[in-house]
Parts: C-alpha cells; sequence; structure tokens
C-alpha cells in the first residue's frame, strides 16, 4: 500500500542550510550532504515537475476565442485583477465542463509556478492560451 508523501518544511530548511556556493551556473544549486557535494539543477526539477524549459512561445499570436473564459466569466475586459479570478474559482457556478480546471490552470501559472505578486493584473493572452489545451500543452 503506497504511503503518501508529505511536504515538510524542516527537511528543506535543513537542506537550504546546507547549501554550498559555487562558481558554475547561477542557476545550478550545491548542497553539501554528509561528505558527497549533491546538485540540483534546471534538469532535476524538469525531472521532478514535468516542466519543461525552452524558449518562451511568442505569445502576441493568441486571439480570443469565440464565447471562451474572457467572455464567459470576464466580459471580454482587457485588465482582469486577481481577486477576480479568485472570486470566480469560490463561486464554483461554472458554464463549461473544463472551466474550473482551465481558471485553476492560470491560477497555478501565476501564483505557484511564476510566483507573480497578486497585486499583478492577470495577462489576457493566458486567458487565451488555456481555452487551446495543445498551445498551453506547448507553453508548459
Amino acid at each position: 500500500m503506497p504511503c503518501p508523501v508529505k511536504f515538510s518544511g524542516g527537511i528543506i530548511h535543513q537542506l537550504l542550510l546546507r547549501e554550498v556556493h559555487h562558481n558554475g551556473p547561477s542557476d545550478d544549486m550545491w548542497f553539501l550532504l554528509g561528505t558527497h557535494e549533491v546538485m540540483f539543477s534546471k534538469v532535476e526539477l524538469c525531472l521532478i515537475t514535468g516542466l519543461r524549459f525552452g524558449v518562451v512561445p511568442d505569445t502576441s499570436s493568441y486571439v480570443s476565442v469565440d464565447n471562451g473564459l474572457h467572455h464567459r466569466y470576464f466580459g471580454g475586459k482587457d485588465e482582469i485583477l486577481p481577486f477576480e479570478l479568485r472570486d470566480v474559482l469560490r463561486r464554483g457556478e461554472f458554464q463549461q465542463a473544463y472551466d474550473s480546471v482551465k481558471l485553476c490552470l492560470i491560477y497555478m501559472l501565476n501564483w505557484i509556478l511564476m510566483g507573480l505578486d497578486e497585486r499583478v493584473n492577470i495577462p489576457v493572452w493566458q486567458l487565451w492560451l488555456v481555452d487551446d489545451p495543445v498551445g498551453f500543452d506547448v507553453f508548459r
């Protein structure tokens, strides 16, 4: 029977206390664990999370989908505030089957993966992007 893995902030803290500063690439992290130096880089992050690194797609070509999320939940307006997205998610009243998933993807993209400040508006192109599952998969 599988045992669920739980997050431990204490373990992360102890690991970060053992970070070794180095002169290599700035996006690599090295840790001294016992007598071993261990590296954590973008490669390991990709393996763990399933995310990819590479060229960011050109988002200027994305266009609004007729009756897409942008229009159904935000009236097609140009600036969408983070609290508006949270309000839509909290209400839990979705007009189409996968709207809740798409809106959660936008939330995760901005405040979990990209770590954006919650005072920053949501870029409209993201709403257009999640209406295209193939395009979103390429973006990730």
